[in-house]
C-alpha cells in the first residue's frame, strides 16, 4: 500500500513538472509588455472591468500561442508596415515579416473568439 501511495505521489510531480514548464513558457512575457497590451486593449474596448478581465485573457492566450520574440517581431512589422518610406516597402516584401505577422494575426483571432 505504501509502495502505490509513494508511485502516485512521483506520478504527481512528474504532473506538476510538466505543467509548471509549459507554465513558464507562456510566461515569457515581461509583465510591462503585458501590461501595455492590456491598457491598449481596454482604451479600445472600454475601461470596465469587463474589459480588463477579456484583454487579460486575451494577453494570456496570445502569450500561449507565440514566444514572446516572435510577439516582438510581429508587432515590429506591423509598427513599420503602417509607415510611410522604403523601410516599410521592405518589410512588406519580406517573407519572415509576413509569416511572423500572420502568426500573430492568428493569436490575436484566437485570442478574440476565446475571450471576446
Amino acid at each position: 500500500m505504501r509502495r502505490t501511495a509513494v508511485a502516485i505521489c512521483f506520478a504527481a510531480i512528474g504532473c506538476a513538472s510538466a505543467t509548471q514548464a509549459e507554465t513558464s513558457a507562456a510566461n515569457d512575457y515581461p509583465t510591462a509588455a503585458r501590461a501595455d497590451y492590456v491598457y491598449a486593449c481596454m482604451k479600445t474596448n472600454g475601461e470596465t472591468r469587463e474589459a480588463l478581465e477579456k484583454c487579460s485573457c486575451s494577453i494570456d492566450v496570445i502569450a500561449s500561442l507565440l514566444s514572446y520574440d516572435a510577439y516582438v517581431a510581429a508587432e515590429t512589422v506591423a509598427g513599420i508596415e503602417q509607415g510611410p518610406g522604403r523601410l516599410a516597402g521592405v518589410m512588406r516584401d519580406t517573407q519572415i515579416a509576413r509569416d511572423d505577422l500572420a502568426r500573430l494575426r492568428r493569436a490575436q483571432a484566437e485570442a478574440e473568439v476565446r475571450c471576446f
